[in-house]
Formats: structure tokens, sequence, C-alpha cells
């Protein structure tokens, strides 16, 4: 997202669920129990220890283009919704993010907030989603961008992109095929808002003003105005 828009990025946060880490292990003990201390020292512990607190590579990509980054505690902070307000940002953008906005903190952003999930919702919300959709036994998975409302991963759908489970697929092959989908999906759907084209407005999504009654999908997206 850094290298392909172009579009303004006034500022990257990185969640830092260790920070706080009596509160960040109970929240994410409560929503998934104890099988998440694994996922948690390999995505948190593991790599705070080798880059010694620093923002690691994303955050290094932003300062490199100018684009303030920092890692972020609680997201609904007094602290970073100040920060939020000062900044006045159009959009808010997340991704793979483990924190829930609060109502507030969305409303910092003018167009609200969009959020990009690793499933094709209303499937598999929360963490582990390659792992939920391989112990289904799915025939496709995929990927969705959606509108952030305050529930885990619970709002309107603006698109979609799909790939196949195939046999003798594990956890981090179905997760490399849905990373080469997910990145394009999440640009066109920033494109298409920056543009003005797609809207979010009470709750629902629009596109040249007329309701979106599905999911965009790349092969359906409309060309650029």
């Amino acid at each position: 997202m850094l290298r392909e828009t172009r579009h303004d990025i006034v500022f990257l946060g990185l969640s830092d669920a260790w920070r706080d880490r009596r509160a960040s292990l109970r929240r994410h003990l409560a929503r998934s129990g104890p099988r998440i201390l694994p996922w948690l020292f390999v995505e948190f512990a593991a790599p705070r220890l080798w880059r010694r607190g620093s923002v690691g590579p994303v955050g290094s990509a932003a300062f490199a283009r100018g684009v303030p980054a920092t890692t972020v505690a609680s997201v609904n902070s007094a602290a970073t919704q100040g920060m939020l307000e000062a900044l006045r940002p159009d959009l808010i953008v997340t991704c793979h993010f483990d924190q829930i906005l609060a109502p507030e903190t969305i409303a910092t952003a003018r167009l609200g907030a969009i959020n990009l999930h690793p499933s094709l919702l209303p499937a598999f919300k929360g963490l582990h989603t390659h792992r939920q959709a391989l112990a289904a036994g799915v025939a496709e998975h995929g990927t969705s961008v959606h509108v952030v409302t305050p529930g885990l991963d619970d709002g309107p759908v603006i698109a979609q992109a799909r790939v196949p489970v195939l046999p003798g697929d594990d956890e981090a092959a179905l997760a490399a095929r849905v990373r080469a989908i997910e990145h394009p999906l999440l640009i066109e759907s920033v494109r298409l808002l920056a543009s003005g084209r797609l809207r979010l407005s009470g709750g629902r999504i629009f596109l040249n003003d007329a309701p979106l009654a599905v999911p965009l999908q790349p092969a359906a997206t409309p060309p650029s105005a």
C-alpha cells in the first residue's frame, strides 16, 4: 500500500499488543483461549525482541517515505483520538488490526474506516481465519474489505476476492495465496472511495449513488473514471 497508492498517507499506526501485556493477554485469551499463546509469541513477542522495540520493516518503509509511524497500544485512547483529530484524516484503513475501533475513533475520519480481513465475510471472523477455513473444509477462501463498525469484523462488505482451497493446503500455503490477492483489493477499494464513486452513508455502501447490492469482485470492479 505504501508503495502502490498515490493518495497521501498521513500516519501509520502499528498495533502493539504487548505494550500493555496484562490487558492484551486478557483480551486475546478471552477471544481465542489458550491456543492463541503460541501465535502471540510468534506475531508479537519474537519480532519485538528481535527489533528491540522499533517499528519494524513496515514502519521503516513508512519513515523512508516521510510517513510518521509508531506503535499504538490502544487505538481508542484519548492520546490516539487527539492525534487523529489533529490529523483530520479522510479515511482510516486497518489491515489485520487486532484492536476494535470505538465509534469515537471511527468518527475522527470524514469517511469513517475500512478494514482488510482475510476471509470471505461473514465467514470466519476474528483470528486464525485460514485455520478456520481448513477446519471447515470449504472449497474456496479469500479476503474482504469491509466497513469498520464497533462489532468484530461486522460491517457491510465492500469488496471480496477469492482463491481456491487446494488439496494438501496448510495454513501457510493458504495464507500466501490470500496475501497475493488482498493488497490489490484494498488499494482498489481505497481508490474508489477517494474518487467519490464509492461512498459510505448511514451504514450502507453506495456505488455511483446506487446502493451496492453485493460486494464488488475484482473482475466486476468498474474501470477507472
